[in-house]
């Protein structure tokens, strides 16, 4: 690299050519065809489409909930089609965060100890854990309900918690599923805000979304028809 010029994007995650496919013979149904998509460090990538167009395969393969039928998907130059079940939960435990329309949060825990969760598989001791949870929540406006169970938050309140959780372990990648979908408008633009701060701070983001709305905060946007990325801005 000569002097002056700017250090080349990094990838953190690229599917190539990657296929995914459900059933057999003539139920058979390609939800990926080949797909091609590359998340740099420090993107933040708004992914649209159709029901069944494929955004939710592609996305759960990014998360390593699910494998590809064919092609590759490299996480941080990781081939993670060859890794088996206990790695592939440890990288998901370590190189990645989940943020989804429903919170997923464990109705008997405090804020304070659902963000803690992630940090128990991980084998953060217990005061490290309590002060790197605290931190978390108060970073998304929740330092005064560390202590509330999910039934004493508001819906915005929840997916804050969710979010906080979703960073906890500083991932290399941050998935939103929909994340705007179960709120109002003034609660959703309040989340945007935080993911927002999150990407102004380095954390390299993926969204999915229906709301064109939403998707205009992000840097890129890329529709999904078919299985296949259709166009991208």
């Amino acid at each position: 690299m000569q002097p002056g010029q700017p250090a080349p994007c990094r990838p953190v995650a690229e599917l190539i050519g990657v296929e995914k496919i459900y059933g057999v013979g003539e139920s058979q149904v390609r939800a990926l065809d080949g797909l091609d998509l590359r998340v740099n460090q420090g993107d933040y990538l708004a992914v649209m489409g159709a029901s069944g167009s494929g955004k939710s395969t592609a996305m759960n393969i990014l998360g390593c909930l699910d494998r590809p039928s064919g092609g590759s998907y490299r996480l941080n130059g990781v081939p993670v089609e060859t890794l088996d079940d206990d790695a592939l939960a440890d990288l998901r435990n370590h190189q990645l965060g989940f943020v989804f329309q429903q919170f997923h949060l464990l109705p008997q825990l405090t804020a304070l100890e659902n963000v803690m969760l992630p940090m128990v598989y991980a084998g953060v001791p217990a005061a490290e854990r309590r002060r790197r949870a605290q931190e978390a929540l108060e970073r998304v406006g929740l330092g005064q309900r560390l202590n509330n169970k999910p039934n004493q938050l508001s819906g915005g309140q929840q997916q804050r918690v969710a979010i906080a959780r979703a960073i906890i372990n500083e991932p290399a990648l941050l998935l939103a599923d929909e994340p705007t979908g179960a709120l109002d408008s003034r609660t959703t633009e309040e989340v945007l805000a935080i993911f927002d701060q999150l990407h102004r701070s380095g954390i390299t983001l993926v969204l999915v979304t229906h709301e064109d709305d939403v998707a205009a905060r992000a840097d890129q946007v890329v529709h999904f028809r078919d299985g296949r990325i259709t166009s991208a801005r």
